[in-house]
């Protein structure tokens, strides 16, 4: 921070509130035309400054029982996203996930407040202070005792002309980027789809029983847990970018409890897992040297011996059989595909003497979107690094 500036804890330059919630809310919630706005974080956009509508309402009855704020009012994140700051276009109600402040702005412009408290000097303030272990939280004792370089007005503005110049380009080139990354990461399944459907034309479809030595899922028993044994899979264990099984976070079962289990449910090199419940239609091609159980919200196939389990992997990572999944998978909750809709769903009815060919083609396709996707990603994280040294320049006095 520049020393020709002094530095001004929140305290001394904003008022600040917190929000809060009627309880329980469902019993405030409205669709009537007279409801109150109900400003929650989901009502943001990454990246954005602004909150100009909502995607709930509350009741005048629930107004007491929250805070009101004006459009034009300043927000801060206090609870699981905290420390965002936001701008208000909407009056509403607010959550006790929300802070708000009360600039005096006769000392600060209200576009410089929201970039210094966007840059990472500040956050870095916010995240040393932020309480708690599952959900850290911040509360308007530890926001107030924040601090922040305090130019004067005049610089203030110039600051903000600058940085909003140079983020308006940035923001361009940030919707270019994503837009190129949403594209790689449908070339992969749009490809997938293509085949598949092109394949049923030609060779016809299969229920994927036909295909298979064994459909079935995990234990239905809760298992035991032991300090040392054999990995224990959850779908939350499934990485669903990857499609591959983060063993660091598994708990352990015993050996003996491994051993009592039938040969079906223990998964091995050419099984392909497939996820049943929740998070449904992730395939796991099963890996050498990856000894484990798993729980019954996860799917086991067995091919054929003559089947290609890398093609079929490939065939279940399709929208051609994931459309058949989510047509047909019950519940509301927690929406499940069943054993006997995962026995029926039809995959293409490719020859055995093709399938290594056609996997070792989808391999190919799969390995350039992903390399595609990391390469766009990497762009995604040097673009939120130059405006991170943007802000850390503009608050140290450097911008010019």
């Amino acid at each position: 921070m520049s020393r020709d500036w002094p530095t001004v804890a929140l305290r001394d330059l904003c008022s600040i509130a917190r929000g809060g919630s009627p309880r329980p809310i469902k019993n405030f919630i409205t669709n009537d035309p007279d409801g109150i706005n109900w400003i929650k974080i989901g009502d943001t956009q990454k990246g954005g400054r602004y909150i100009d509508s909502t995607a709930e309402k509350i009741t005048p009855a629930g107004v007491s029982r929250s805070r009101f704020v004006d459009s034009g009012s300043f927000l801060l994140s206090n609870s699981m996203s905290f420390g965002r700051p936001y701008i208000l276009r909407a009056s509403g109600c607010i959550h006790d996930g929300w802070l708000v402040l009360e600039p005096d702005y006769n000392r600060v412009d209200q576009d410089f407040l929201y970039h210094v408290l966007g840059s990472r000097t500040v956050f870095d303030q916010f995240d040393s202070l932020a309480a708690g272990s599952t959900v850290r939280n911040l509360n308007i004792g530890l926001v107030k005792g924040v601090e922040i370089p305090l130019p004067p007005l005049e610089e203030q503005r110039r600051i903000v002309a600058v940085l909003d110049e140079a983020f308006e380009g940035l923001g361009r080139a940030r919707a270019h980027t994503e837009a190129n990354l949403q594209n790689a990461r449908e070339l992969f399944g749009s490809e997938l789809v293509s085949v598949c459907k092109t394949h049923a034309e030609q060779y016809g479809t299969i229920p994927l029983a036909g295909l298979s030595e064994e459909i079935t899922d995990g234990d239905h028993m809760p298992p035991p847990k032991a300090q040392e044994g054999v990995p224990f899979v959850t779908i939350k264990n499934i990485n669903k970018e990857t499609h591959a099984i983060d063993f660091s976070d598994t708990f352990k079962v015993p050996e003996s409890y491994y051993q009592e289990l039938k040969d079906k449910r223990k998964p091995k090199v050419g099984d392909v897992l497939y996820t049943v419940t929740g998070s449904f239609g992730i395939p796991v091609m099963v890996q050498p040297d990856q000894r484990f159980c798993f729980q019954r919200h996860i799917g086991l196939i067995r091919p054929k011996r003559d089947v290609s389990p890398e093609w079929l992997y490939f065939v279940l990572a399709s929208p051609f059989v994931f459309e058949q999944a989510d047509a047909g998978a019950t519940g509301t909750a927690q929406r499940t595909v069943s054993l006997k809709l995962l026995r029926t769903m039809l995959v293409p009815d490719v020859p055995p003497e093709l399938q290594s060919a056609i996997a070792n083609r989808f391999r190919g396709i799969h390995s350039e979107a992903r390399r595609l996707a990391v390469s766009y990603q990497a762009k995604l994280q040097d673009l939120d690094d130059l405006r991170q040294s943007l802000l850390q320049k503009a608050f140290a006095g450097k911008l010019t």
